[in-house]
């Protein structure tokens, strides 16, 4: 997959790029490789850096923004010239903890994450288009995720929040919530899942949000399980994730 980009910053006849995947597809913790593809344009340039970051949009207190999240370097220290053709393969191995946008065989509503291409000259820099990307998840996540359909919560959103989450240890300075509804059986209105991944396996954060009423308040309950990615496809991982909602509900009373 081929995505060019015209780097405005370095005005008409400047240079271009084009990104080149091998797939537009992803997973946490796997490498993505691809190429830059760059093309001088009238006159010769000396090229101070090519590098390639991964880019989601985050929400926050004080409005959403696009955040890089993670970077490779591609080359550094070259000239460009005019009407050159070159080709510079990269390999950027994403983050275990990067945000699915991918579920259930389709689009996660919500999501936006993408790689941006970044050329440096010495007189400009441009950071050119995003070019999505479709992460998908990994064996351990997509276990619970058939266990969670399977017990009746339907999918409505996702998003990633800048911030950590309480008690539990992870790397990137945000985690992604992918929101459900809640069948009434579970005496619950929501179900918000987060995934924190890592070499080892995946620790799973559950919150079920009970609103509040006239004669109520609203409450919350929360459980947590871990899936070792070497235990997936062994046990019954759809009764691991059942038990630990059930406790949750147990403490909604």
């Amino acid at each position: 997959m081929v995505f060019e980009k015209v780097l405005r910053s370095f005005g008409v006849g400047g240079p271009t790029v084009d990104t080149v995947l091998a797939t537009p597809d992803a997973y946490p913790g796997t490498p993505l490789m691809g190429a830059a593809r760059l093309t001088g344009g009238d006159y010769d340039v000396a090229v101070d850096t090519v590098a390639v970051g991964l880019v989601t949009r985050v929400e926050a207190e004080d409005g959403d923004a696009l955040l890089e999240f993670h970077r490779a370097w591609v080359a550094a220290g070259f000239t460009l010239a005019a009407g050159e053709h070159q080709d510079i393969p990269f390999t950027i191995t994403l983050p275990w903890e990067t945000p699915l946008t991918h579920a259930y065989g389709a689009h996660l509503s919500g999501m936006s994450l993408g790689l941006r291409t970044e050329l440096t000259l010495e007189e400009a820099t441009d950071n050119g288009d995003v070019d999505v990307l479709a992460v998908h998840p990994l064996p351990a996540q997509e276990t619970v995720l058939a266990a969670i359909d399977r017990l009746g919560f339907r999918f409505r959103h996702a998003d990633v929040e800048r911030g950590a989450i309480y008690g539990v240890r992870h790397e990137l300075p945000f985690f992604q919530e992918i929101e459900f509804t809640a069948p009434p059986a579970w005496e619950a209105h929501e179900l918000e899942l987060t995934f924190v991944a890592d070499a080892e396996g995946v620790e799973v954060i559950l919150e079920l949000e009970r609103h509040g009423g006239l004669l109520s308040r609203a409450r919350d309950a929360y459980a947590r399980l871990r899936v070792e990615h070497e235990q997936v496809g062994a046990g019954d991982w759809a009764a691991e994730v059942e038990a630990a909602l059930r406790g949750a509900v147990a403490e909604l009373g």
